[in-house]
């Protein structure tokens, strides 16, 4: 029964599972705006090769 009562009142697996939806939250920050600067900068690298052939 004690094991039951810790368990409960336990708060440390909480807290690993905000941390890791908060890592989740900044990696897709990061991923669109990196996929954003791609489409970007591809285009121009495109415009580039364009003007110098």
């Amino acid at each position: 029964m004690k094991f039951l009562i810790r368990f409960f009142k336990d708060d440390s697996g909480a807290t690993a599972i905000e941390y890791a939806l908060i890592a989740a939250g900044i990696s897709m920050a990061i991923l669109a705006a990196v996929n954003g600067m791609g489409t970007t900068l591809g285009s121009k690298f495109t415009s580039v090769n364009t003007s110098l052939k």
